[in-house]
């Protein structure tokens, strides 16, 4: 009887219409659960952080489609959204991190997770642009299936290699 009542409830919640881009939410699960898991097997903080950063900005863009959807428009809505999203990754340093700055590329002096996050976010938010600009030059198609999702995978990935061999401080 609870398989019939498992089975059922199963049935009723994946039958209802989708609010997001399966797509996108199993990178947005799989990015998000493989975080904590990098950093328990060494990755360097610069690689969690730029996935982190692209993670809060590609929440940030489904948070902006949410206002769209239920039609709450303000001035500067965009900009307070995103800066909100990529905010949170402040919260880490209230318990799981401590705020360590160090002198980064000889020109920055700011904590490698944090410089990374930033940078993240810009290159997701760069790849987006980037993407719609190719799109738009041919004929509003995309070259192939899934390019919105691994233009961003792929600039992330060789960032993160980047990283993984040369490490972002002295």
């Amino acid at each position: 009887m609870k398989k019939l009542g498992l089975f059922s409830l199963m049935g009723i919640l994946f039958s209802s219409r989708a609010w997001a881009n399966p797509a996108c939410a199993v990178c947005t699960v799989a990015i998000g659960a493989s975080l904590e898991i990098a950093r328990k097997l060494g990755v360097p903080d610069a690689v969690v952080g730029l996935w982190a950063g692209a993670l809060l900005t590609l929440l940030g863009y489904w948070l902006i489609l949410f206002f769209d959807k239920k039609n709450w428009h303000f001035w500067g809505r965009d900009a307070l959204l995103m800066a909100t999203s990529v905010g949170m990754i402040g919260f880490i340093y209230i318990r799981e991190v401590i705020y360590t700055p160090v002198i980064i590329w000889n020109v920055f002096y700011l904590d490698p997770i944090l410089f990374s996050t930033i940078l993240g976010m810009v290159l997701f938010i760069y790849s987006q642009k980037f993407y719609q600009w190719m799109k738009a030059r041919n004929g509003g198609h995309a070259h192939f299936p899934f390019e919105k999702v691994v233009l961003p995978v792929v600039w992330l990935l060789a960032f993160s290699v980047y990283f993984s061999y040369f490490p972002i401080s002295l």
